[in-house]
């Protein structure tokens, strides 16, 4: 049984609404952030984000940024243009991309069922970014951000979620990328409470960082996890499974070890390569590569195991790529390559390869649903960076604190 756990939440006031709610953290950089962020004084990004209210420059883990952004929290409680719920309540959160709808639950989750893998994970995390969210989350005294969770369908929550999405809604906006995000406060958070009671499982979707982040500010804090201090709950939106899409997440080398001369003719040495125009995966199995201004398409050997993270086409890539030819054995901590979301499109990868910033890039095909749950439920992990959900939660709408 997984854990869904009421709170009061600090939320804008819905005339702020707009002003205020922002992309998550780790969806921009520190200047993509600065620029978003420019003209709004009541952006969430002062927050999740703080170096952009210090000086150009600064190191975004210096000492000042963590404490920057619990004072940039605290006028965000106390301001005018903010209220915090009376009770602990519960919301419905419905986003429309291109016109399709997903409509999920948000609410805490439990720090507890995190650690005893009732909320199930499907990709190892970096170290770096931990220590980040942690330390964001321990100095603000709260859980700024929802993490995005999936679960299997169950058809109770699914008739709460329709009988409360024709109430008036708390929240309804276009944000600028032109997607629709309505929230609704349910009646009766106790009856949605109850309906969780049927579900197994959670699925971690996106937010893996500010999980395991929740996990340890948990343990910093020194109260029993399996206590109702709100420290063991961290927000999260439960989306069914039925509504959920994944894009894939691509890759770029920065550095080729032996120069991209030598490395075009080893791969065509080792597997069918082939040029093509088109930058984008047609099946799972293939990947495109860009390198030397061209695009090519590559087939992926089959895979070396029957298990589920070998079969994924990301499990291949780091078998028969990244770990033999470019000595990539970690792509969680290795410096050499990075990762490029999908929903940014193949001309990202290659302005970044024309632009020197990196050698070469990688176009992923999707990883599915299906492999995700096949992943979590045989207790295994991805590598990093395997999905990528959309659309994106905003931040802002609805603040924990502890």
């Amino acid at each position: 049984m997984a854990i869904l756990h009421p709170f009061r939440a600090v939320r804008p006031l819905p005339e702020k609404a707009k002003e205020i709610a922002c992309v998550p953290y780790d969806v921009i950089n520190s200047s993509e952030a600065f620029d978003l962020a420019k003209g709004k004084p009541l952006s969430f990004l002062h927050i999740i984000r703080p170096e952009i209210s210090l000086p150009a420059g600064m190191d975004e883990h210096d000492d000042e940024v963590y404490a920057k952004g619990a004072e940039n929290l605290q006028k965000f409680i106390d301001g005018p243009y903010t209220v915090t719920e009376s009770e602990p309540s519960l919301y419905v959160y419905r986003l429309i991309m291109d016109g399709r709808s997903q409509t999920g639950v948000f609410g805490c989750v439990s720090v507890k069922d995190y650690d005893d893998d009732v909320i199930l994970k499907h990709e190892l995390t970096r170290p770096s970014k931990e220590d980040d969210r942690t330390r964001h989350i321990t100095q603000q005294r709260a859980h700024a951000e929802p993490i995005m969770l999936t679960f299997k369908d169950d058809p109770r929550v699914a008739g709460i979620i329709k009988d409360t999405i024709t109430q008036a809604a708390l929240y309804d906006l276009v944000s600028e990328d032109g997607v629709q995000h309505t929230i609704w406060k349910v009646s009766e958070p106790s009856e949605l409470v109850r309906a969780f009671n049927n579900v197994s499982n959670y699925y971690v979707a996106d937010g893996h960082h500010r999980c395991k982040a929740a996990s340890r500010a948990a343990l910093a804090s020194g109260k029993p996890v399996s206590s109702s201090d709100e420290v063991n709950f961290f927000p999260a939106v439960l989306f069914p499974m039925g509504d959920m899409k994944i894009l894939s997440y691509n890759r770029v080398i920065k550095v080729l070890p032996k120069g991209a001369d030598t490395f075009l003719t080893d791969l065509k040495a080792r597997f069918d390569m082939r040029p093509t125009s088109n930058p984008v995966p047609s099946k799972k199995g293939d990947i495109c590569l860009f390198l030397k201004g061209a695009w090519y398409t590559l087939t992926l050997p089959a895979p070396a195991t029957q298990s589920a993270v070998d079969s994924l086409d990301v499990g291949r890539l780091t078998d028969y790529v990244l770990k033999p030819m470019l000595d990539i054995t970690d792509p969680r901590t290795d410096l050499n390559i990075d990762f490029v979301g999908g929903i940014r499109g193949t001309s990202e990868l290659e302005r970044l390869v024309n632009s020197g910033l990196c050698q070469l890039a990688i176009s992923m095909y999707p990883t599915s649903i299906e492999e995700l749950v096949q992943v979590s439920d045989a207790g295994l992990l991805m590598p990093p960076k395997s999905t990528w959900f959309e659309p994106k939660l905003r931040s802002g709408f609805l603040v924990h604190t502890f």
